[in-house]
């Protein structure tokens, strides 16, 4: 088992994402992903290529992923990449509810059980309120289960409750 975390776009979510590592008691690797971008500002983010690339990372293992803001995006291209693999999946702060958006997650997730799969919104997030993703994820699938988080900001340090997902 690979567990892959897809953080959102600044350089700020590196911390994030090494905070989600730290606090993960699972078999297998743990990977928290780190964007070229961070560190050349000149690498431009390709959504589709970086999603290859993880996906390659996965070989034959079964698959994790947690995801935040521009990383839940990334997750849903890795998805459709390698659908038999993908044992369970963690989206935190969706940033957008675009119908673009919408036609990656549908085609995503149209194969994966829903039960597999996961959202956390904060109800102040600057991005999109739990309403609009909720609305968005029914016309992904209705049978997703979008958890609204009490937090006033883009931040989702749930690391008890991706524990608990993880492993149940």
């Amino acid at each position: 088992m690979i567990t892959f975390i897809l953080p959102g776009y600044s350089t700020k979510n590196r911390q994030w994402a090494d905070e989600v590592a730290k606090n993960l008691k699972l078999d297998g690797q743990i990977r928290p992903i780190y964007w070229d971008h961070w560190g050349n500002p000149e690498k431009h983010f390709r959504l589709k290529e970086k999603a290859r690339l993880i996906a390659g990372l996965a070989v034959k293992n079964w698959v994790n992923i947690i995801a935040k803001s521009v990383g839940t995006l990334v997750a849903a291209y890795v998805v459709k990449e390698i659908p038999e693999q993908i044992n369970k999946v963690i989206l935190c702060g969706i940033p957008t509810t675009s119908n673009e958006r919408l036609g990656v997650f549908q085609n995503a997730y149209k194969n994966i059980n829903p039960k597999n799969v996961i959202c956390y919104q904060n109800e102040g997030d600057p991005f999109a309120t739990p309403t609009e993703v909720e609305k968005f994820m029914k016309k992904v699938n209705p049978k997703i289960k979008v958890i609204s988080t009490p937090r006033r900001d883009h931040h989702y340090p749930n690391y008890d409750e991706f524990q608990n997902f993880l492993t149940s």
